[in-house]
Formats: C-alpha cells, sequence, structure tokens
C-alpha cells in the first residue's frame, strides 16, 4: 500500500504548478543554499537549475528532477512564508567606502568563541511562540503625516513593512529617547511604544519581554537577531549613561567597569562581552535551554555611527534615525556594530557555523557541533605563511632575521589599484578628464568567486588550477601587455600606458612572487604560460560570498531605486537620474554609504590587525580567534576586483586606443574631449562594447565620477612637481590638499 502511495505522491507532484522563477530563487537563497548546491542535490547541472529560476524565460524541470524541485520548494517556503513586501510611500523625508584595512575607530567586536557560546549555548532551537495580543497602554497611534520635532509621532515615509515572525511584530530595532520627561522608543514603520523601565537593567529586560523587537533568522540554520535598542544622549541622561566619552575613554573604546550602570547589570547577573560597556555594547544572560537573552545597545552619541559610513544619521531626530536603520537592518540585517562588523556578521549569519540536528529519540531539535556545509566552521584555521600581515604568530616558525622585510616572494601583495602616469602629448590635446567609478565593485568581485573552506595544504611545484583557491609563487615578468589575447584573438597594444595586472601600484613583476589564484587564471586568460614553484591551496572549498553579495546588491539596487536610479535605464536616462540623487532623500542617502561601507568594511574585518590590545610582535590577537579571520579570502576577492578592471581597460584599449591615465582602487580615468562619460565609451545604437565598460547601477557596471580639465591635471601635477600624482583621488571635486603620497 505505502509504494502506491508513493506512486500517486509523485503523479501529483509531477503535475502541480511550481512557484514563480522568482519565488524559486527567493526560496534557495533563504535557506543559504547556492546553485550548486541544488544541482548537486538534484543531479543536475549548475545551468539547469539557473535557468529553472531564470526572471526572463525559466524553464520547467521534467520527470523525476520536478518531482524531487516540488519537494525542495514546498519544505523551504513551509520554513520561509513569503515576506510582506516592504512598501514606501513616495513621501519624500526631510562619505564613501570603508577601506579595507579597519582602523582604531570604536565598535563592536566580533564576539568570542566563548561568549558567543554562552549567549547561543547548543540547546534546543524554539519555534516561534502565539504572537500575544498587544497592551494598548504600551502604543501610541501613529500619523504618517505627523513629523517631529514637536509631535509624538513618528515620519513612515520609507520605512519597510513590519515583519511577519509575531515573536518580532514590533520591527527589529527602536531608537529610545525622552521627551517630557517620558521614555518613548521609536520603532520602524510609525511605530511609538512607552517604555516603563527606570534603570537600564530593567530596559534590558522590557526589550526582551514586552517589547517584541528582533529579526528573523537570515538562512536555514541560523539564529534570529537580537533585538538592538539605539540610545539618544537624552536617553543616556536618563539611564545613567555619559552622553559623551572622555579621551581615555574614546581610547579604550568603552566605560570603565567600575561605572555604577556597569555595577548595576552585574547586579542583575547580566554580562558584557570583552568589549566591555562601549559605543556598541551586547548585554546577555548565558544561555539556559532554548531561551536566548541578549540585546544590542547602539549609542551614538558615542560615535557609535561613525560618520564616514553614516553621514550625519547621529544627528537625526529619533524617528528618522530608526527609519534609517530599520531600512538597513530590513535589506542588510540588524546593525551589530560597525558597518564592518555587519559586513562580517552578514556572513556569517548567511553561513552558520554550525547547524541544527534532531535528536532521534526525542525528537528535540538540538545545534550540532558538526561543521554546516558551505561555511568556514567554528573553528578558526592558521592561513598560509605567505598569507599572514607581518607579526603574525605563524612567521615564528620561519626564523626570520630581526627587522627583515618581506618582498613579494615571501609575502602576499594583493591589494587595490594606485596607478597613475604622466599624460601622452595627444592626451593633453583634448579638453576633459573623466573619471568612472565601479559599482560596489569589490561586492562584483566577491559574486561566483570559490574560496578556500577550510586550512591550506601546501604544494612543491604544483599544475595550475584556475579552479582551485589558494596562494601560487609564480614569476609573471615574461607576461607582455604590448601581445595579449583579448577573447581568442592576439592583439597589439602600448604596453607602456596600461599598468600591470599583477601588482597594485601597476609594476611590471621583477622576479616570482606569491599571487592569489584569480591574478593567476588571468595570465594564462592573456595568452601566457604559468609554471608555479609552489603554492598553499584549499582543496575544501566553494563559493561562500555568494549569498553575502546577493543581499548587499539587493539591498544597494532597492535603495537606488527608491532614490529614482533603476537598473534598467537606458546609459543617457541613467547619467540624469544620477545626477542630484543624493538630494531627493537624504535619508536613503545614508543607507546606500553604510551598505557600499559594510562591503569594504567587512572584506576588511577578514584580515583584521592588532587594535592595540597590548599587543607584540609574534603574539596573537583577539581577531586572529575568529574562523572569520581569513586573510586569503580578502586576497581574494581584491585580486579578482583589480582584474576585472583590468580586464575592462585591455578590451577598451584594444577596442578605442584610449588608455586610462590613472587608477585609485574602484576608480579610472580618461582623457576625453568631452565632459561626459559617452563622450569616449563606444556604444553602438544604445549597446555597450562587450566586456569593456557599461552604464548602469548594478554592481560591477559603471557610473560617472567626475568631470575636470586637462588643465586642471597639468596644473596640479605641476604645483606639486609630481608627474604621476593620481589624479583619480581628486577627480570627484577637483580638490587636491596635500602632495600625494599614495597612502
Amino acid at each position: 500500500m505505502s509504494e502506491m502511495f508513493d506512486a500517486v505522491d509523485a503523479l501529483v507532484a509531477s503535475r502541480s504548478a511550481l512557484p514563480s522563477a522568482e519565488e524559486r530563487k527567493r526560496l534557495r537563497v533563504a535557506h543559504g543554499l547556492t546553485l550548486d548546491d541544488v544541482a548537486g542535490a538534484l543531479h543536475v547541472r549548475r545551468a539547469t537549475v539557473s535557468a529553472w529560476e531564470s526572471s526572463k524565460k525559466p524553464t520547467e524541470p521534467r520527470g523525476p528532477e520536478r518531482e524531487a524541485y516540488a519537494r525542495l520548494l514546498k519544505q523551504l517556503a513551509e520554513l520561509y512564508p513569503a515576506p510582506v513586501p516592504a512598501t514606501f510611500t513616495g513621501v519624500p523625508a526631510p562619505a564613501e567606502a570603508q577601506p579595507l584595512s579597519t582602523g582604531p575607530a570604536p565598535e563592536a567586536a566580533v564576539m568570542t568563541a566563548t561568549e558567543n557560546a554562552q549567549i547561543l549555548a547548543p540547546a534546543p532551537v524554539a519555534a516561534a511562540p502565539a504572537a500575544a495580543p498587544r497592551p494598548a497602554s504600551t502604543t501610541r497611534p501613529t500619523s504618517s503625516t505627523s513629523r517631529r520635532p514637536g509631535a509624538k509621532k513618528a515620519a513612515t515615509a520609507g520605512t519597510p513593512a513590519g515583519e511577519s515572525d509575531p515573536r518580532f511584530e514590533n520591527g527589529p530595532l527602536a531608537v529610545v529617547d525622552v521627551e517630557d520627561g517620558k521614555v518613548l522608543a521609536y520603532c520602524t514603520g510609525g511605530l511609538v511604544l512607552d517604555v516603563p523601565a527606570k534603570s537600564l537593567p530593567s530596559l534590558v529586560d522590557w526589550t526582551l519581554k514586552e517589547a517584541k523587537l528582533g529579526q528573523p533568522k537570515l538562512s536555514g540554520p541560523g539564529r534570529p537577531a537580537d533585538p538592538l535598542i539605539v540610545l539618544t544622549e537624552a536617553a543616556c541622561e536618563r539611564y545613567g549613561l555619559p552622553v559623551s566619552l572622555t579621551e581615555e575613554e574614546k581610547h579604550a573604546g568603552r566605560i570603565p567597569e567600575g561605572h555604577k550602570v556597569v555595577k548595576q547589570l552585574v547586579r542583575a547577573e547580566w554580562k558584557l562581552t570583552k568589549r566591555g560597556f562601549g559605543p556598541w555594547a551586547r548585554i546577555y544572560r548565558p544561555a539556559k535551554g532554548s531561551d536566548r537573552q541578549c540585546v544590542q545597545l547602539c549609542i551614538p552619541s558615542w560615535n557609535a555611527l561613525d560618520a564616514r559610513f553614516w553621514g550625519d544619521a547621529a544627528q537625526l531626530p529619533p524617528a528618522e534615525l530608526a527609519r534609517v536603520l530599520g531600512v538597513y537592518a530590513s535589506r542588510v540585517m540588524t546593525p551589530r556594530g560597525s558597518t564592518a562588523v555587519t559586513g562580517l556578521e552578514l556572513m556569517t549569519a548567511l553561513h552558520p557555523p554550525t547547524h541544527a540536528v534532531r535528536d532521534e529519540e526525542t525528537g528535540v531539535l538540538r545545534q550540532a557541533e558538526t561543521k554546516t556545509p558551505g561555511s568556514l566552521g567554528k573553528d578558526p584555521v592558521d592561513c598560509a605563511p605567505c598569507e599572514a600581515p607581518d607579526g603574525h604568530p605563524v612567521l615564528n616558525a620561519l626564523d626570520l632575521p630581526r627587522f627583515h622585510v618581506r618582498g613579494p616572494g615571501e609575502k602576499l601583495f594583493e591589494e587595490a589599484y594606485d596607478w597613475a602616469r604622466p599624460m601622452t602629448d595627444a592626451e593633453c590635446t583634448l579638453r576633459h578628464l573623466v573619471g568612472l567609478d565601479v559599482n560596489m565593485a569589490f561586492a562584483a568581485g566577491a559574486n561566483g568567486l570559490n574560496v578556500g573552506l577550510g586550512e591550506p595544504t601546501h604544494v612543491k611545484a604544483p599544475a595550475f588550477d584556475p579552479k582551485l583557491p589558494g596562494s601560487w609563487l609564480v614569476d609573471l615578468s615574461h607576461v607582455d601587455l604590448s601581445k595579449v589575447k583579448v577573447g581568442k584573438e592576439w592583439v597589439e597594444l602600448d604596453g607602456s600606458l596600461l599598468p600591470s595586472p599583477f601588482t597594485p601600484k601597476g609594476d611590471r613583476p621583477t622576479g616570482p612572487a606569491w599571487y592569489a589564484t584569480p591574478t593567476v587564471a588571468y595570465a594564462q586568460e592573456l595568452g601566457y604560460e604559468v609554471r608555479p614553484a609552489e603554492a598553499w591551496v584549499r582543496y575544501e572549498n566553494g563559493r561562500y560570498l555568494d549569498g553575502w553579495y546577493s543581499r548587499l546588491r539587493d539591498a544597494y539596487l532597492a535603495t537606488m531605486a527608491d532614490l529614482g536610479v533603476d537598473a534598467d535605464l537606458s546609459p543617457e536616462d541613467f547619467l540624469t537620474a544620477m545626477d542630484g540623487y543624493k538630494e531627493r532623500d537624504p535619508e536613503l542617502t545614508i543607507v546606500v554609504s553604510a551598505i557600499k561601507a559594510t562591503v569594504k568594511g567587512g572584506l576588511g574585518k577578514l584580515r583584521e590587525r592588532p587594535r592595540g590590545e597590548g599587543w607584540r610582535p609574534g603574539e596573537p590577537w583577539r581577531a586572529l580567534s575568529r574562523p572569520t579571520w581569513r586573510p586569503d579570502i580578502r586576497a581574494a576577492v581584491i585580486s579578482r576586483t583589480r582584474i576585472n578592471l583590468h580586464r575592462k581597460i585591455v578590451k577598451h584599449a584594444a577596442f578605442t586606443g584610449q588608455y586610462p591615465i590613472a587608477i585609485l582602487s574602484d576608480c579610472v580615468v580618461y582623457a576625453s574631449s568631452g565632459p561626459s562619460p559617452l563622450d569616449f565609451l563606444p556604444y553602438r545604437e544604445g549597446k555597450p562594447l562587450p566586456g569593456g565598460f557599461k552604464l548602469g547601477i548594478n554592481p560591477g557596471l559603471v557610473k560617472h565620477e567626475g568631470t575636470q580639465s586637462v588643465l586642471w591635471g597639468e596644473e596640479v601635477r605641476e604645483r606639486f612637481n609630481a608627474p604621476e600624482l593620481n589624479l583619480a583621488r581628486s577627480i570627484k571635486d577637483g580638490t587636491v590638499t596635500d602632495v600625494d603620497n599614495g597612502e
């Protein structure tokens, strides 16, 4: 009889309608699955699964694959019901990227393994409790037309719709302020709650028990985000915290352990992470069973919202600040610290190190100790010696002479471009210098990139494999840019006008050096043989950053669309839409800046250096205890980003005879007869050069960075007596404040 039932189930599944292509993709991404994961499970090609999800002409699976695919989608739909779409009312509401190496700005560190275990605990995964009626006395009715100051209601324009999970019906976060003696919590969606808490410990209790704040998990094996409470200056005063930090406290990144508020928390049996009570404080109790108790605090007046990445967000009124942080939380994730910390935490949230398994005897789901497939696991791994930054303990075994400076043959130098050259006589006859900026360049470099998931293996005289992540010692000095392959054809170029793709400064290599896989693969692509002398490779690998890229890309595109810049505009309309887009909604412009900073900062955290800590060279530092301390992944992303740009430059030069005069990271400058990118980009009937520069908002496409005159460029270089001064650094607004030293 069971065989008959199975046959009936298969028959129904073979004829039942499948979700739309967009819904298929949403369900896959929600569970943290890649196209390769699904293809492997269903025994089909990756391209087949991609075709099933195609938004233009989706194909339909057939036979047993359809039955299995339908079963997969049904189970995922039960785990991830279709969310209420985020909507914007269209009512207008009243600094660029974080460096790839992070500085000493105060922020919340990624938690240590011990702290994380105390908060999470290998506990049963609880089901969502039924929604309880919201007490009428704790809410204030709001109006979408009321604005602060002068009103006790929050602005709703541009705020995402509420989460469908009843545990988090009031959104991911609240900005707590004091008005007319009353403590109010401004949530997303215009909701304002009365806060009865008289002390900080009671505020934490209220947040966990009554506020209904938080965010659903981003992937199947993950956990929901902890609620975020943002304290205004008035709220700091109400709860006994200083409005600003002293210089000593800024340097320490926290208030003293003897502060009265810290003592209050200790008496109430709350704990702080090793970072203490700083701008991004995490307050928790060790988990008991399925009871997770943890609240994230953000204190803008302590520089939690760094103006380099969050603009003037710290000065916004509570309702507007809740809107900015709420949009960011709904599209990226609830902030866990600086944009850099959040970028790194997003990687982990999408690929949790461990996952829940069902106890066969009790049927209860418990967190497993085994590594989740596709994740980095819960334990850190040592980098290869060539990947280690100076002072790393792995270098102790090499017994290097004191004060020894490692060169390219000993150390991996995969960094972004900082290159410039003098203009030719022909270029000096042109009138304009036009800068192009690659949108979300490092995010695009991460997309589809195969990276190592485990520890490296040392190999002598290996055969190069472009699909194998690793670091390779190889001599690329024989690659001659005056004759390279573009596609399948050899072309001749003026190699003296091109930067080398193999070094950040654009200098041609002089001998063997360490390179990440994408760099060596590009040498092959240009038509040259490569013979590595040795390598550190990672046989356990995967496309770890795909989901990370997709979420940040979608967040960026959605926010830019809200600002009037859509992904399907013509080149002319795109340039028009980008003109003045920041003024259309300054609050959403802050979100755009924060999203871009999340990309660069998150990648920078993969090779975080010591941050004080009393560190001495040769000793481990705090960041090394993280499984996400992975300089090899950072190097691979930067390598691929630099190669992507060089490929476009070569194709543009081969087709037009035009060469860049300066490159800084993701910005490239050309001399042009006209002030617009369309004056030198080879568009034909609205279509760009295949593989070259294309105007548009999608990651990897380019926008207009700025235009200055050729006379300006020559005058600046003459004034500083620097014929190779990098004009890409100043092309946006023409301001040059000092001699360019490349830093």
